[in-house]
């Protein structure tokens, strides 16, 4: 079992910063790719971003050049640096990480950019 743990969400001016951060433990070793899904109030979640173990990386089309995705693969943990948010980007944000065929989700962290 992989734990993820979400932290860095919060209320955020439009045009403002934000960086989420998530940490995994547990059965953490063998991790693959992690990232970030999001899924605003009433409507389906959708990817943010991914990143392999090796650090390549893949954006929705709808954060690319605002959003950077990272991580840090000796404390087992992915970041999500988000700039100029939008109203838009209001959401609760999930942390994944695929482990040996199995996916693995943080409980959420919800990102509120005001207008």
């Amino acid at each position: 079992q992989v734990q993820l743990v979400e932290s860095g969400g919060g209320l955020v001016q439009a045009g403002g910063s934000l960086r989420l951060s998530c940490a995994a433990s547990g059965s953490s070793t063998g991790i693959g790719s992690m990232g970030w899904y999001r899924q605003p109030a009433g409507k389906q979640r959708e990817l943010v971003a991914t990143i392999t173990s090796g650090g390549t990386t893949n954006y929705a089309d709808s954060v690319k050049g605002r959003f950077a995705i990272s991580r840090d693969n000796a404390k087992n943990t992915v970041y999500l640096q988000m700039n100029s948010l939008k109203p838009e980007d209001t959401a609760v944000y999930y942390c994944f990480a695929r482990r040996r065929g199995y996916s693995y989700w943080g409980q959420g962290t919800q990102v509120t950019v005001s207008s």
